[in-house]
Parts: structure tokens; sequence; C-alpha cells
């Protein structure tokens, strides 16, 4: 596929805050991108001009924020509209290899989707969520630089353009993240998400040591970040990779400012997978 022609919608419905940011992200690597409404999926009260099929594109992204105000839980209502009129042609898109990215707001919505952690590569929708995104252990909303340890052999289609073992800062922003795994399965879950290579990112301190709280900000298990589905098209991460897109973004830019943002290599890498799609 020539770079020209690949189409990346961002979805966003009320509540959501991140999707200009990550839209242009995608535009500044030479991409279409657009931030797409949910309605223009479905709804007749939308002028032909502005309606949309999900296979007009070629990657789909939840972005960060607090679709519908986090009312419920986070995720849960612009995942169940999205179930309700999506289901069938985002098991589709999923199932032939296209990538869909959660980011923050967006992963808690792949969660609740039943989209992660995506054990079963022939029903990528579970009937119901297989995991959640919890109350942070400080019963706070925390908003800080993280540092992430790429853990993935290669298997997501969103970090192989970042060697495995390398450290990265993305920061966080959120009040509900700490991953949680059903209760009395939290081994077997982990086992298999080690075994399939699903792992993205876990939270480590500034030397690269798995830590606990600030450097792990939510108290998730296992310190993950950030996990994709068995097939390695769906990924969900709590922290913000379109947040450091660029240099100047990171706190101690001035050490290195002619460096692309750690968030950059993110997008860089489903545009390569799609290139070759």
């Amino acid at each position: 596929m020539e770079l020209e022609e690949i189409r990346v919608a961002v979805l966003r419905i009320e509540g959501t805050n991140c999707e200009d940011e990550t839209v242009k992200a995608f535009r500044s690597l030479g991409v279409y991108a657009e931030a797409v409404h949910l309605k223009q999926f479905y709804s007749d009260m939308i002028k032909d001009e502005e309606q949309r099929s999900l296979f007009d594109y070629h990657c789909i992204v939840f972005p960060g924020g607090f679709s519908a105000g986090d009312y419920v839980r986070a995720g849960a209502i612009f995942s169940a509209r999205v179930k309700s009129v999506l289901k069938s042609d985002l098991e589709e898109f999923i199932r032939e290899g296209y990538p869909v990215l959660g980011i923050c707001n967006g992963f808690q919505v792949l969660a609740e989707l039943g989209a992660l952690p995506g054990f079963d590569e022939d029903k990528p929708l579970a009937d119901k969520p297989e995991m959640a995104l919890g109350i942070n252990e400080s019963n706070r909303f925390e908003c800080r630089p993280t540092f992430l340890k790429h853990e993935n052999g290669g298997k997501c289609v969103f970090t192989r353009k970042i060697e495995k073992g390398k450290i990265v800062m993305f920061p966080v922003a959120h009040a509900e993240g700490r991953v949680i795994f059903p209760r009395g399965k939290e081994e077997d879950y982990l086992e298999r998400l080690r075994e399939n290579d699903q792992i993205v990112f876990r939270y480590v301190d500034e030397k690269g040591n798995y830590a606990g709280y600030p450097w792990n900000p939510n108290g998730s298990i296992y310190n993950i970040a950030g996990i994709c589905n068995v097939k390695g098209n769906v990924f969900g991460l709590m922290p913000h990779p379109e947040r450091v897109f660029w240099r100047y973004q990171h706190p101690n830019w001035l050490e290195n400012p002619e460096s692309p943002g750690d968030g950059r290599a993110v997008f860089e890498s489903v545009i390569e997978y799609l290139r070759k799609f």
C-alpha cells in the first residue's frame, strides 16, 4: 500500500479530547487521518458526504479523554455504543488484520469491548469483558511522565520499530488505569500473555527497574502499561504516545533536541506495517 493511500480514523464522541493530537501525529508522517464521530457510521441524520464506513479506513484509533464523562465505568458507554452499531464490522476489521489502537480511554474502551486481552484469534471481541482498567491504587488522578520498558518481541504491529528492552517516556493522565484480571486467574492470564508475546510495555523507574508507585502510577498487575491481542494488530496502552510525538514535548528535551519524540515510533511502526499490507 502506498503512503498516500493509507487512511486512519480517530473515533470520537462527547468527552474524547485527544483526537486532534492523534490526527496530527499521523498526518505529520504523510498519511490521511481524520477525526470521525461515531454517528457518522450509522446515523441517518448525517449528510451523505459526511457518512462513513469502517472499511473506508485501514487503521482505527480510540483516543484518550473521558468519553461520555466516564459514567458507569471509564469507556463503558463508548464501547456499548460501538458494539450496538459496529460489532460485526469491527470484528471483521480485526480478523482481516487491520490495526486498532486504543490510548488511555481508548484502552478502556477496548477492554470493555472484549477486544483485549484478545486471546481468541477467531473471535476478536469476547462476549463480555475479560479484563478491566480499575481505579488507581492511589485513589487519585495521576498525571505524570512515566518510564516504560518495551517488552514485546515483535508481535505488536504498533511497536516493531522500538527495540526490545528499550526504555521510553510517555506521560499518563488517568484515574482508572490499573490493569485487573479476573480474581483467581491472574497468574493464568499473565502466563498466557507472556507465552503469546502480548505484553508490550511495563512501567519501570528511570533506571529501567520494575518498581511500584509512583513509577507504576496506578498499581497495574505485573507493572503492565500496554498489551496487544494474540494476533498483534489490536493494541491498548494507558500512557499517551501522541503527547510525546515531538522531542520538545519531553520535559528534558534540551538534552537531545534533534531526536524524535519517544511516541513517534508507535505511529511509524503501524504505518510501516500498513505499507506492507
